[in-house]
């Protein structure tokens, strides 16, 4: 029922005064900036302990030829980050987040890296005690292949593969052979014998490692023994002159060898070419003499034919002088002649 009175309108709260404002925003901004010196407290100022820097800081940076791996909770995880520069804002820089005391971060090499391994005992086949003061190793781990070798041989993987793994390759190259081949005869061989032994290794139980080179230094060896080879070395170099020695006066005595054969075969060469031209001498005075021979023969005969064509033609006109009329001629010149005339009983010829 309507009586006609005035609805009361309700009471508002009493406006607080502008002095207790003002303490709010004074708290406010006081909150603010402890926050924000936490904060740069945890990203900036240095610690004592690496692993708890690395968990209380929220800002990282991750290393050129590196990439970043995380452990959440202990768990590792499969997503990695390089140091390329994003467009966000917190990554401008290259800068990454992670969450303080609950995220791990380790950076990993994946360019070339060398480890040094130092002092290495071991012993030969003879029983001789040596030492490698150094071995290098190159090597790289592929960046397809950081998380699975971490999450099976962990950030120090090196340690397992190429640390105690060279330790354990020399030592099984030198117990089956003797100091004599390990010091001289095959040392030139230990740097690709380790370096197939751990790449060998690596591609059946840790396939992301890559052995590029193994650098193996000259082992130390007992006082005693290196100054017998020593000894042994400088016999071998008065050998080896020896033999040097004896390989240069073999060429020099070759080389004059060659010189008199030379000399011997230009000699003959001469002398053939002597006697070449002798007989071609020979044979042009015989083939004259032959000529002349001929051409006498031939005039001999001629005058021969033509003293028988004489003597015939003579003969024939004898035969036709021999008439009686000539004969008793002759005889009566034959007796003027005489100036002696013999008178006998013998007969006179008739003719």
């Amino acid at each position: 029922m309507d009586t006609g009175a005035q609805p009361i309108p309700p009471r508002r709260p009493p406006m607080e005064p502008l002095r207790q404002q003002g303490n709010g925003d004074f708290t406010a901004i006081i909150t603010v900036l402890f926050a924000f010196i936490v904060i740069c407290s945890m990203v900036l100022i240095p610690s004592s302990s690496p692993n708890l820097k690395n968990s209380l800081t929220i800002l990282h940076q991750v290393p050129e030829g590196h990439v970043g791996v995380y452990w959440l909770g202990g768990a590792l995880q499969k997503t990695t980050t390089t140091p390329d520069v994003t467009v966000r804002l917190l990554w401008i820089l290259g800068f990454h987040l992670k969450l303080p005391l609950i995220t791990h971060y380790e950076p990993v090499q994946v360019t070339l890296q060398t480890d040094l391994v130092r002092d290495i005992p071991c012993g030969t086949k003879g029983g001789v005690m040596i030492n490698f003061d150094r071995i290098e190793v190159v090597n790289r781990l592929n960046k397809e292949s950081v998380y699975e070798t971490l999450l099976n041989y962990g950030v120090e993987y090196d340690h397992t593969w190429i640390y105690d793994k060279i330790h354990h390759e020399i030592n099984q190259f030198c117990s089956v052979h003797s100091l004599q081949e390990v010091y001289i005869d095959m040392f030139d061989q230990i740097d690709e014998t380790m370096k197939d032994a751990l790449q060998a290794d690596c591609t059946r139980y840790a396939p992301g490692i890559e052995i590029l080179s193994v650098r193996v230094t000259k082992p130390r060896i007992p006082e005693s023994v290196r100054r017998n080879f020593e000894q042994m070395e400088e016999e071998r170099t008065k050998v080896l002159v020896s033999v040097e020695r004896q390989r240069v006066a073999e060429k020099e005595a070759e080389t004059q060898k060659k010189i008199a054969i030379t000399e011997a075969e230009k000699n003959a060469h001469v002398s053939k070419i002597i006697m070449e031209q002798k007989l071609m001498e020979k044979d042009s005075s015989r083939m004259q003499e032959e000529i002349s021979n001929a051409m006498y023969v031939a005039r001999e005969k001629s005058l021969a034919d033509a003293k028988y064509y004489q003597t015939m033609k003579e003969a024939e006109a004898n035969k036709l002088k021999l008439t009686p009329e000539f004969l008793e001629l002759k005889f009566i010149e034959a007796i003027a002649n005489n100036s002696k005339m013999f008178f006998g009983n013998k007969n006179m010829p008739k003719f």
